[in-house]
């Protein structure tokens, strides 16, 4: 087991099963040294965690946790990729789409999940730059989606 699936279970998590595409795309791809992965849906166990708008049928402090299941599937897909986590020089960059009521102005809070959870799995190297988006609608109704960029080792 890798020192970042330790800091995990330490966190009460595993890495989950790669989630498979919802449409014509791969969960991850690799060129050179960076990985990215594909947006990510709070998929567990193959089935949303939720659904909805954040601000009306899902609350700010929900999201957030969906935020961070993301990211945990964002790095299921790494993993997929490269074997060994530890193999992960830095997380580049982190782009969060949060599926807002036209009111709700929170999203860099919902992000923080993902971003939060990144930086307790990979300590200093998870530090990264971010982008977090409000939208309409995302895939299957899913409140919010992360992708991630990562640099590896060779």
């Amino acid at each position: 087991m890798s020192a970042v699936e330790d800091r995990l279970s330490e966190l009460g998590l595993t890495v989950p099963e790669v989630v498979p595409p919802v449409a014509a795309y791969v969960p991850v791809v690799r060129d050179g040294n960076l990985v990215f992965t594909s947006g990510q849906l709070p998929m567990v166990d193959g089935r949303l965690a939720a659904t909805g708008k954040v601000g009306a049928e899902v609350d700010e402090v929900t999201a957030k946790e969906l935020a961070a299941t993301c990211a945990l599937n964002a790095i299921a897909a790494v993993k997929s990729e490269i074997g060994d986590l530890d193999k992960v020089v830095r997380v580049v960059k982190v782009v969060g789409f949060v599926a807002s009521d036209p009111i709700f102005t929170g999203q860099p809070g919902v992000i923080n999940g993902a971003s939060e959870l990144l930086v307790k799995a990979f300590g200093d190297k998870g530090v990264h730059a971010r982008s977090a988006v409000g939208v309409a609608a995302l895939p299957l109704d899913a409140p919010v989606e992360v992708e991630v960029v990562v640099s590896v080792e060779g």
